[in-house]
């Protein structure tokens, strides 16, 4: 006998009041806006049709201040799994049509089974941060909901890719879920994030500030660091995430997408010879040479506009997925600070737990020198850098391009801090520091007595950079593996990942370092 159609009916007409969410006039406002629902965020996420629902039906709880006459549709946040690229992935959306996307018990436990299952199915998650926050009639059950979430980001960290979405508010406690992420993508126009709001802010400590200043995309993406990509709307925060997971493997356990040809093209690229000035002192932009060296040119840049002295991001050559990491010359001469330290330790970081190889470009004359680097810890901070590179134990292939002094030169991943193979350019200079500073120190008494000090500093300062910061000494020391000419750059590190895709390394049994936070 067919199912009972009263019971059929009874089952569709709770699935389209759990569809319909905050209703069409909710939905309407939003369009006009230019915004999306929470559910059409999964939609545009997920390939057509492959998209399966945690918690359709799923009701809050709550029994007190007249919650329990009140019905929440799916508890305000949506979840589940689909296809990406024929790719599964896990994802949640809180949706703000319903309860201002309060976060609540039934909400967290929603979110946690998304989490939980990403952790068993070995799958990404991707996470649309909309709410006002914990749901303040839950009490103190709210803030131990949060506490759930945020105990599974941290087993999940390393594990699998979490990518966060912020596409409306995002305050108090509830920022710290996407900060535990690997990736935050925030939307220019209608997202917030902070911890204290302007108006707490002025009434605490009488300070006037605007939510411009400390919650809005730019202000995280160019001051504070706290997120990685500004999205202009939902359409284009998803395109950001979909170009995300392109580079990055489903979990730890597995190797990146990468787009392998048996027949490697090894030509070389005479353009890379003319992007570098003759002047040492004449910065270039060294996404340039990233550019000649991505297979199409296609590079992802991560944190563009935060501590722009270093550049950091996915691309990939010879069709390895590749994390690039590169001191940028024209922004504070390339030097490493407090910001780029951070910036790049962390991608470091997320490159060897997913098994992306790093290459590392460099010119850097040395750590940012002033008061205020060494009050604020640059010690600590770029000892971060020095950290990473060597508890990586994935490829790490180096090319000295121009200069690489002191212990930046280190903090670059040279060969003693675990490079697997350090390539050089004729215009390379390796040495403990610059020519012209170290000439000043060892020839004081000579400089002093000259009659013409900076026509002899010059002199001096050639003798020593061509005794002791050319790379034919590093190479002669064995410190650099090769010295090549800037076209053969492309060629030499496609053959040289290709020869350690089967690298293995491993650490001393260990619960995990302590890098110096």
């Amino acid at each position: 006998m067919a199912i009972s159609k009263a019971l059929a009916d009874e089952l569709e007409k709770r699935r389209t009041a759990a569809l319909e969410g905050g209703g069409k006039e909710k939905a309407d406002g939003r369009h006009a806006k230019g915004r999306m629902t929470a559910r059409e965020r999964l939609e545009a996420l997920y390939s057509e049709g492959t998209f399966q629902e945690f918690g359709l039906h799923a009701q809050h709880n709550t029994r007190h201040f007249g919650m329990e006459k009140k019905s929440i549709p799916t508890d305000a946040v949506i979840t589940g799994t689909g296809f990406v690229d024929g790719r599964p992935v896990a994802a949640f959306s809180q949706d703000f049509g319903v309860a201002g996307g309060s976060l609540g018990d039934i909400h967290s436990k929603k979110i946690c089974h998304t989490l939980d299952h990403a952790a068993k199915a070995g799958v990404p998650v991707v996470g649309f941060n909309d709410s006002g926050g914990a749901r303040i009639q839950e009490g103190v059950g709210a803030l131990a909901a949060y506490g759930q979430v945020f105990y599974r980001n941290v087993q999940l960290s390393g594990v699998v890719p979490q990518i966060s979405v912020i596409a409306g508010p995002c305050a108090g406690g509830a920022a710290y879920s996407p900060a535990l992420t690997d990736f935050l993508i925030m939307t220019r126009e209608h997202a917030q994030m902070f911890i204290c709001g302007p108006e707490v802010i002025r009434a605490v400590t009488g300070q006037v500030t605007t939510m411009e200043e400390i919650g809005s995309a730019e202000a995280h993406a160019s001051v504070s660091g706290n997120i990685h990509f500004i999205a202009e709307d939902d359409a284009d925060a998803v395109r950001i995430v979909h170009r995300l997971l392109s580079f990055l493997p489903s979990n730890n356990m597995m190797d990146p997408p990468h787009h392998i040809d048996p027949n490697l093209s090894i030509a070389d690229d005479p353009a890379l010879d003319d992007l570098i000035p003759e002047n040492p002192k004449t910065p270039f932009d060294c996404r340039e040479v990233i550019a000649r060296l991505a297979d199409d040119g296609d590079f992802m840049e991560v944190m563009a506009r935060f501590a722009a002295n270093i550049v950091v991001g996915f691309g990939r050559i010879g069709g390895v997925v590749v994390g690039f990491v590169s001191n940028q010359p024209t922004v504070k001469a390339g030097t490493l600070d407090i910001d780029a330290s951070d910036k790049a330790a962390r991608f470091v970081r997320f490159c060897n737990v997913f098994n992306i190889p790093l290459i590392n470009l460099v010119d850097v004359p040395g750590f940012l020198p002033g008061i205020t680097e060494e009050r604020r810890g640059i010690i600590r901070h770029g000892a971060k850098m020095l950290f990473a590179y060597a508890s990586a134990t994935v490829p790490k292939i180096t090319v000295i391009m121009r200069k690489a002094y002191g212990g930046a030169y280190l903090a670059m991943c040279s060969q003693d801090m675990g490079a697997d193979r350090v390539l050089a350019w004729p215009s390379a200079e390796i040495a403990v520091m610059g020519a012209e500073g170290a000439v000043n120190i060892l020839y004081r008494k000579d400089l002093a007595a000259a009659e013409d000090r900076h026509a002899r500093a010059t002199e001096l300062a050639d003798e020593y950079r061509a005794q002791f910061a050319s790379p034919y000494l590093s190479a002669g020391m064995l410190f650099v593996s090769d010295i090549i000419q800037p076209r053969q750059t492309r060629s030499s590190i496609a053959l040289t990942l290709r020869g350690l895709l089967s690298k293995r390394e491993t650490r001393p049994p260990k619960k995990h370092g302590n890098i110096p936070l």
